[in-house]
């Protein structure tokens, strides 16, 4: 990565103004080196905001559909290209009074074809509406069997039932126009 920030940065002192892609070749590397190699050296200059693009070519590494899922989860992360839906969701405690990760599963089954879209599903609500302020919808616990509802920061609908909550998630995204049907 290093080599690759001078060459970015030389590139900017000379005003060359055209778009980077960045290339990166790795060979003889397990799946989980290749994806965290990769994703040190070509995520840290995206989030510096180094470059448009990434290649990336592989020998004796992972078949290409990891390489693939690598490249665009890079782009995904840093925020360049967004191709998929985005979950932020916080780790259970004992507040928590919904099983998060069945109810992420669930809503995870309902929504994962809306790309580009940030669900916040959040255990309760002591922490979870700070954790996912940046999120476009949340889903937060406010108590046993209750759930609110948010747009953005907003809280939209109080005391839904855990029963109904994914279902009304559902309805406040197409309420709002981010619905689109699955493929």
């Amino acid at each position: 990565m290093p080599e690759l920030r001078r060459m970015v940065i030389e590139l900017e002192l000379k005003k060359c103004l055209l778009p980077i892609i960045i290339k990166r070749n790795y060979a003889n590397l397990n799946e989980s080196q290749f994806q965290l190699y990769s994703a040190t050296d070509i995520g840290g200059l995206l989030l510096d905001g180094f470059g448009d693009g990434i290649w990336i070519k592989q020998k004796d590494c992972v078949p290409v559909q990891i390489c693939n899922s690598t490249a665009f989860g890079i782009l995904q992360a840093t925020r360049t290209r967004i191709s998929k839906t985005e979950y932020i969701s916080c780790p259970s405690c004992g507040r928590t009074l919904f099983d998060l990760q069945e109810t992420t599963q669930k809503i995870r089954e309902r929504t994962h074809h809306l790309k580009g879209i940030k669900i916040g599903i959040m255990g309760c609500i002591v922490n979870g509406p700070g954790e996912m302020a940046d999120a476009d919808y949340g889903y937060v616990g406010t108590g046993t069997d209750k759930i609110s509802l948010y747009k953005g920061k907003e809280v939209v609908k109080k005391n839904v039932t855990s029963e109904t909550a994914v279902d009304e998630l559902i309805n406040l995204i197409k309420e709002h126009g981010d619905w689109v049907e699955k493929p």
